[in-house]
């Protein structure tokens, strides 16, 4: 069945409130995208970030952002007035980290004042989530209470998890633990509402599963024997890629690396968890670095670049295999974008997972690439572009002139905007599922960039403005969706 989608993260939606948020802005969108005859709204992680404000840099596998819980929600419910909140957002364009991180926490504590602990609904959240939910609650109250420090700095019996250590600082802190349990409950709650909006609308929503985790998380605290570390509890070996033609020293990601023999030995318990939890908050997930369940690079700790690093073989296909077991079939995209080896191949022929093409990637006037869209399977989730490339509109003016006169005539453009020839050539092809990013249909240029990769300091800002998704928009969303038989009413989807 052709259907197509569009990305945008939860983050980019107008608000007041200096970033997106799971209120009124998120179920307009879902609005408009059931206008405009889509199927999918494909978003970013939405784990609470952390240092750089990566969504791929979390303190959590399991957390969501408490950022975009909805503070107008939280009025509706009598917990917040409107004088709680001094909203002082400037830029409606850009997201304010360092000011949402002074202010957000300090509003969210007076409607934790306000609200009944004993709510059924929050106790039976707490049951459900037990698994994670107080080992990330506890983990925020200490980081909180070290002054935001890494855990690797924090005393050696609480780095430990020593069992006395540990009580003597849940008793210290039960009131934060039990605030960063109340916002998880919020973050929840207002989600599944959004989700279930959206789901009775036709929308399905592509939620983002990073491979890696952050090594100042709860989740490496937690549970260290799933991880690769010494006595001290300090990555051994950490994550990246090796140098190629765009990076002579490649990328030191710096995430701690998987123990996948105690992961194996534990029937890949704990993936089978994180997978379970996404499946509850998604209708399909795409799974980041799919290549490194194949093959992962590892990087020895402390090396300022990924130029020395090694190549070590993953859990492959057993690990897919424990997850079908336990959960049944899983809706997975997999990420395989980059150098494809054979094995790789494999392994995704024998998940059956559907893989990404990008457009952005498709047009080298030297070679056919495996990106041209005439080479699609069906079983395949096409894109223009994701959160880590150039805007189209960008792309197109750093094409060189061979790449943009072979890229023109392959999409037959003849007039109009290049930026629409584009993501009609996206919808027009083979593939099931095309996904375009917001910034591609608004025609925006570099100044909408989400990530640039391997930089820090100025990405994940972008923000749509209220009025850009107008009806004129939604109206040629609409007609270019049926044209090429992806919309609910196409003759041919």
């Amino acid at each position: 069945m052709r259907r197509s989608g569009v990305l945008l993260h939860i983050s980019s939606l107008p608000s007041p409130y200096g970033i997106g948020t799971f209120g009124k802005a998120a179920y307009d969108f879902v609005d408009k995208l059931y206008q405009a005859e889509q199927t999918y709204w494909q978003i970013l992680p939405l784990g609470p970030t952390s240092y750089g404000d990566s969504p791929y840099q979390t303190f959590s596998a399991f957390a969501n952002n408490p950022y975009f819980i909805d503070l107008d929600m939280l009025i509706d419910e009598g917990l917040l007035t409107q004088s709680d909140i001094q909203s002082t957002f400037n830029h409606p364009r850009y997201i304010e980290f360092d000011h949402l991180y002074e202010e957000r926490f300090d509003v969210l504590k007076k409607a934790f004042h306000r609200f009944n602990r004993s709510d059924y609904a929050y106790q039976q959240f707490i049951f459900d989530n037990r698994y994670w939910l107080y080992d990330y609650a506890l983990f925020m109250a200490l980081k909180v209470y070290h002054q935001g420090r890494s855990w690797e700095e924090w005393h050696e019996d609480l780095r430990h998890r020593k069992p006395e250590t540990l009580l003597h600082y849940q008793d210290l802190l039960k009131e934060d633990v039990e605030f960063y349990q109340f916002i998880q409950f919020k973050a929840y709650q207002q989600w599944y509402q959004l989700k279930n909006y959206a789901n009775q609308k036709g929308i399905q929503f592509i939620g983002d599963m990073p491979i890696y985790i952050s090594y100042d998380s709860a989740d490496v605290w937690a549970k260290p024997e799933y991880f690769y570390l010494d006595h001290q509890r300090l990555p051994i070996d950490v994550a990246g890629v090796p140098p190629d033609n765009f990076s002579k020293d490649g990328q030191l990601w710096g995430n701690p690396l998987y123990n996948w023999d105690k992961l194996k030995e534990d029937h890949y318990s704990w993936w089978i968890e994180r997978v379970s939890s996404s499946i509850h908050l998604f209708d399909m997930i795409r799974i980041d670095h799919f290549i490194g369940f194949q093959n992962f690079y590892a990087v020895p700790y402390g090396h300022k670049t990924a130029a020395h690093g090694q190549w070590r073989k993953g859990p492959g296909v057993e690990l897919f295999h424990a997850i079908k077991h336990a959960l049944g079939d899983v809706n997975i995209i997999a990420e395989d974008l980059g150098v494809i080896t054979d094995d790789v191949r494999k392994l995704l022929k024998a998940t059956g997972f559907p893989g990404m093409k990008l457009l952005q990637f498709a047009f080298d006037s030297r070679e056919e690439s495996d990106y041209i869209p005439h080479r699609y399977e069906h079983n395949t989730i096409a894109y223009t572009g994701t959160h880590d490339n150039e805007t189209t509109l960008q792309w197109f003016k750093k094409l060189p002139k061979t790449d943009l006169n072979y890229c023109l005539n392959y999409i037959n453009h003849r007039g109009g905007h290049r930026v629409d020839s584009l993501i009609k050539a996206t919808l027009q092809c083979p593939a099931n599922t095309a996904i375009i990013p917001m910034q591609d249909w608004l025609h925006l240029g570099k100044e909408a960039r989400m990530n640039i990769p391997s930089t820090t300091g100025n990405n994940w800002r972008w923000r749509m403005l209220m009025e850009e998704f107008n009806a004129d928009l939604i109206n040629k969303m609409k007609s270019f969706t049926l044209l090429y038989g992806r919309g609910y009413h196409s003759k041919w989807g």
